[in-house]
């Protein structure tokens, strides 16, 4: 048996019927099978025919952290650059959009996820539209977002007497 044979993935070989199995190859038969009518049923729906350990349906990839006086927004964008990324800020909702283009024509076997992706993430009111600010750096975009000086509200600690 080639070890193409193994492989669930269609578009490497031509689809013909698969052979009789021997004895011991039912099951390599129907794992096979079973990847193929998935590998076709999920062609319909635009998912990525062939497992794709980094695709994800929330691509990029982001990390939110916040302070008292700011909330930063990390997202992870590799083979991007700068100028491929679109970002808008709309009533509290910080949008990324962008596009991933193919490198190369036509692949046999790819896992590098390609495509247009889009994300909107909910910060609330609190942001002060007029003082946002992104760089990017090797792959990473980072967004600082202040925010309004009315709504950061310093904590009061209160002290416990004793009774």
């Amino acid at each position: 048996m080639a070890i193409t044979d193994l492989l669930p993935f269609a578009r490497i070989r031509p689809l013909a019927a698969p052979p009789a199995a021997a004895d011991g190859e039912a099951f390599f038969t129907l794992h096979r099978d079973m990847n193929r009518i998935l590998d076709e049923f999920t062609r319909g729906f635009g998912m990525p025919s062939a497992p794709r350990p980094a695709w994800s349906a929330t691509w990029p990839h982001i990390e939110i952290s916040e302070t008292e006086a700011e909330v930063r927004v990390v997202a992870e964008v590799p083979g991007l650059e700068e100028n491929d990324i679109e970002l808008s800020l709309h009533d509290g909702v910080l949008t990324l959009k962008g596009e991933k283009k193919a490198e190369t024509k036509g692949p046999i076997y790819s896992e590098r996820w390609q495509g247009q992706f889009q994300r909107s993430l909910q910060l609330g009111p609190d942001i002060d539209p007029e003082k946002v600010v992104a760089s990017f750096k090797n792959g990473v975009l980072t967004v600082t977002l202040a925010k309004r000086a009315e709504t950061q509200n310093p904590v009061k600690r209160i002290a416990i007497n004793k009774a």
